[in-house]
């Protein structure tokens, strides 16, 4: 599954944003009991793996000029889900560009 969201921030200041709210992406996705973890492979791309179900996710985020694109590779025993995956990115993954609070 593929998503594109358009932000109009610097690469800069996506890449910020991304760092100081990853620890909330677990928060977005609407499966029980999961487990994400995050890294930066490359400047640009967020790297995800996720533990949902019993079933091991994984997943990334590039950063582009005009927008984020969130690629997520479900296995076949969770493909019923992605509706409800591509839902909770295009309603909270804006959420995740914010300015952290506090």
């Amino acid at each position: 599954m593929r998503l594109a969201l358009p932000h109009n921030l610097t690469r800069e200041e996506v890449r910020r944003r991304l760092h100081e709210n990853s620890h909330r992406i677990g928060d977005n996705i609407p499966l029980a009991m999961v487990e994400v973890s995050t890294s930066w492979p490359s400047e640009d791309r967020m790297a995800l793996a996720i533990g949902a179900m019993g079933q091991a996710i994984s997943g990334h985020v590039d950063i582009e000029d005009t927008e984020v694109v969130f690629t997520v590779e479900l296995p076949g025993a969770l493909a019923f889900v992605e509706p409800m995956v591509e839902m909770a990115i295009r309603n909270q993954g804006p959420s995740l560009l914010e300015p952290p609070k506090g």
